[in-house]
């Protein structure tokens, strides 16, 4: 069938709008772009120009996956977040705006740290939280520390992709056991870990609950098992005066807030995110 991108653009939309998709004229880009090989200004160029059939064959197979459910950023591969272009695949989570907020208190937090400052980035997945650091922070050295190898071999591209290889660096850790001696010494601990409770997993929307991995999302019986773990166990991997970031689910803050008091953490804050939702919660390590 003749079509012009612009057209393909528009039904697409229109499709995707009429299943609910509140991003529809994101995806319908995204998976424009990715069917036919182009990069946004691309396509933007092209839109007069008709699509040849292949490309529209291409798209149709998207759409037909799209619509049972599966992420775009697993269909084309990769996502933008924090502005930095990252690969994605099923063994990591797709990056989601409300962990922003963890990173914007990082990059201040580490801004203050200076020259050598150190950021740890545990449950690192993609990377995405402790890239999106190291590419605003200069002097910022960052370590991802990931147990999946799948996740890892990401993690390793990503530091690639965005020229970040002098500043970065990957290891496979489990947050629910105690560091490594070699884990020590950080000026912030950036943890957003699994914290969905496990019998809430079968309630999730499909693109999550079908398509994202399972060990990237579940947090034990009540979702707090790695708040406990890394609370306690790697406490020591922080200097005197470091900082536990964790990002929280819904109605988790204060639970979460309960466990750094018992670890030992002070002065806690709790961050909210654009919606109101408290989605951060910060403590220190006493200087003493």
């Amino acid at each position: 069938m003749t079509a012009t991108y612009n057209d393909l653009y528009l039904d697409l939309r229109k499709v995707l709008r009429n299943e609910g998709v509140e991003a529809a004229s994101l995806e319908a880009r995204e998976l424009i772009c990715a069917a036919s090989g182009k990069s946004r200004e691309q396509f933007f160029r092209d839109l007069s120009l008709y699509a040849p059939d292949f490309i529209q064959e291409r798209l149709q197979d998207f759409l037909a996956r799209r619509l049972k459910g599966e992420p775009v950023a697993y269909l084309v591969g990769e996502w933008e977040f924090y502005g930095l272009p990252l690969t994605i695949n099923p063994h990591v989570l797709i990056p989601r705006p409300d962990t922003e907020v963890l990173v914007e208190r990082a990059i201040a937090l580490m801004q203050t740290a200076g020259e050598g400052g150190r950021i740890l980035d545990l449950c690192a997945g993609s990377g995405a939280i402790g890239l999106a650091v190291a590419s605003q922070v200069k002097t910022a050295r960052v370590v991802l520390v990931e147990l999946s190898p799948e996740a890892i071999q990401v993690c390793k591209q990503n530091i690639r992709r965005n020229q970040l290889n002098g500043r970065a660096a990957c290891l496979q850790g489990d947050a629910k056991v105690p560091p490594d001696s070699t884990l020590w010494d950080f000026d912030v601990i950036a943890c957003n870990p699994p914290y969905i409770p496990t019998e809430d997993i079968k309630t999730l929307d499909v693109s999550v609950r079908e398509f994202e991995p399972h060990l990237a999302l579940d947090g034990g019986p009540d979702g707090l098992e790695f708040y406990r773990s890394v609370a306690s166990q790697w406490l020591g991997s922080l200097r005197l005066g470091g900082t536990l970031l964790f990002e929280v689910g819904i109605h988790q803050a204060d639970a979460v807030k309960d466990i750094m008091m018992e670890a030992g953490y002070q002065n806690i804050q709790i961050h909210l995110d654009p919606a109101g939702i408290p989605r951060v919660v910060e403590g220190c390590v006493p200087l003493e």
